[in-house]
């Protein structure tokens, strides 16, 4: 009987985390898609994968940096 209630408590443990982690993927894709959208693209280009964004973002930043340090 204590087996059985082990058993249900790592697999309600599991399914609580399973929600934290899906929560956690769709709020930085929600995250991500923002960002992209505030990114400079030609609308025909492909969606932009994760790390491409986060690179991309990092260098227009850097750029625009760059250009207020000149002007």
């Amino acid at each position: 009987r204590n087996e059985g209630l082990l058993s249900k408590q790592k697999k309600s443990r599991r399914m609580k985390a399973n929600d934290r982690e899906r929560n956690r993927m769709h709020h930085l894709n929600s995250a991500l898609d923002a960002l992209r959208s505030v990114l400079p693209t030609f609308p025909d280009d492909a969606k932009l994968t994760k790390i491409e964004t986060l690179r991309f973002a990092h260098n227009y930043i850097w750029a625009l940096t760059q250009s207020l340090r000149l002007a």
